[in-house]
């Protein structure tokens, strides 16, 4: 049992001064009490030298994509770029990484989300075969590389494998670029066992993540629900693109977020990654699901998807987390700051998605990106209570925009302010991850990436 003592800290309640948190051995919070200072805590308690927030966690990433990125600004010369063109780069990319360039990519975006503050990541882990397209002897080969690249980095995971299996609405037959990603329901079931028999041991959170309306058809989606548990998460992708909302549309006659809605059976372990693109119905029906929007504002900016509805989300009491996804950029503080942004481009308009109860925009961010984040991770993190498990992050006070902030407005600062880097310290479950701002591993890991990039590079 570890205590500390921060001089300020953000809990379910709000921001409180002098916070004792005891964690037990299991790296759970055992107790938090606050405004005792000193006098209160345990006599062994280490004085944590900034404020503490909860961890964040990442509820969508391509891990291998970390290598991707920065590697797509060539403009084409007919200056049409798009989502569809930055896709046939991607999977150019993929078709060249091997076992152990996936285990390295992924080691180092990870080891980037822990010293960014993300403490827990669902990874939508599609790419599972061979580039020929055959599986590998063991097929569970390429989620037990990002298995070990969480260990790696210290990161708690939600193992989320895709079913993958058609290259548009309607079943369509796949393309070349996709050969390495496609299951069947059968041999989706299977990977589905080995990964359920492993997960107890290696300490991660199983669950089914089919990858889209366009990938699967009604049928095939209705088959591997049906293998999910009560509690186990459910991620796909829906309505990122106004062309996928148009084929969707010409398929169906509904959209993606309206045909899930009515068929799909979505409630609260359904994490609805993107959902760019809904009518004002379709976003009070996702609200009332219980449902979690799955929101990248960095890669839907990057890629040029479009704005999310945030206003009308939140004013219908939906839930929302952030992730990474392209991994682009690996910063929670900027996912937030890009969304509120974007908001505030669109509707001209300062501080749109503010709670009512909490005037601190980056209080309201935080705090609702946590919770929801937590719920579509399905792990008990995201907030500083006692049971949940001891993911926390230390800011540093040595950073110039947090100086002389007041307590409450410590995350207006570190997401909205000149803040390079807010984080000083990083807990996942109970164990420092980042002290300093450094990662342990980071130069080991850093050598291995570097080493993987060279090799697919050789390979073009």
């Amino acid at each position: 049992m570890k205590s500390y003592l921060a001089p300020s800290a953000l809990l379910p309640g709000g921001w409180v001064n002098d916070v004792t948190i005891v964690i037990d051995d299991a790296g759970r919070i055992e107790r938090v009490a606050s405004g005792a200072g000193d006098a209160g805590a345990p006599r062994d308690a280490e004085r944590l030298p900034g404020p503490v927030i909860p961890g964040m966690p990442n509820l969508h990433s391509h891990a291998f994509q970390r290598a991707v990125a920065g590697r797509t600004g060539i403009a084409s010369p007919d200056r049409d770029d798009s989502f569809w063109t930055w896709r046939q780069a991607m999977y150019a990319f993929v078709d060249r990484v091997d076992p152990d360039a996936l285990e390295a990519i992924a080691a180092q975006a990870y080891v980037e989300m822990a010293k960014a503050g993300y403490t827990s990541v669902a990874e939508f882990h599609y790419v599972h075969h061979d580039p020929k397209g055959t599986a590998y002897a063991d097929p569970a080969e390429l989620a037990w590389r990002i298995v070990a690249a969480a260990g790696s980095a210290g990161i708690a995971l939600t193992l989320l494998p895709v079913f993958y299996a058609h290259a548009g609405f309607g079943g369509a037959a796949i393309v070349d670029a996709q050969r390495r990603f496609v299951h069947s329901t059968y041999t989706y079931s299977r990977l589905l066992d080995v990964l359920a028999a492993g997960a107890p041991a290696r300490g991660y959170t199983l669950g089914i993540a089919p990858h889209s309306l366009r990938a699967v058809t009604a049928e095939e989606l209705d088959r591997i629900l049906r293998l999910a548990g009560t509690g186990t998460p459910i991620h796909i992708h829906a309505a990122e693109q106004t062309r996928e909302v148009d084929d969707c549309c010409a398929w169906s006659g509904m959209r993606p977020v309206e045909w899930l809605l009515a068929n799909a059976g979505v409630d609260a372990r359904w994490c609805l990654v993107h959902a760019t693109h809904m009518t004002a119905r379709e976003v009070g029906a996702l609200a009332a699901s219980g449902a979690i929007a799955g929101l990248a504002p960095t890669t839907e900016a990057d890629l040029g998807d479009g704005t999310f509805p945030g206003e009308a989300y939140l004013q219908a009491a939906g839930r929302f987390g952030i992730g990474s996804d392209s991994n682009a950029i690996i910063d929670p503080f900027a996912e937030l700051r890009q969304l509120e942004w974007s908001q505030r481009l669109r509707l001209r308009r300062r501080n749109v998605l503010v709670d009512p109860s909490q005037p601190s925009i980056g209080t309201s961010l935080w705090r609702a990106a946590a919770a929801g984040g937590a719920q579509a991770l399905a792990q008990h993190t995201g907030s500083l209570a006692a049971g949940a498990y001891a993911d926390l992050l230390v800011l540093d006070p040595d950073e110039p925009a947090l100086a002389g902030q007041a307590t409450g407005r410590t995350l207006d600062a570190a997401i909205f302010g000149p803040c390079r880097r807010p984080v000083r310290d990083v807990m996942s479950r109970g164990r420092w991850i980042v002290r300093e701002g450094r990662h342990p591993r980071e130069a080991e890991v850093l050598q291995r990436y570097r080493a993987a990039v060279a090799r697919i590079d050789a390979l073009a």
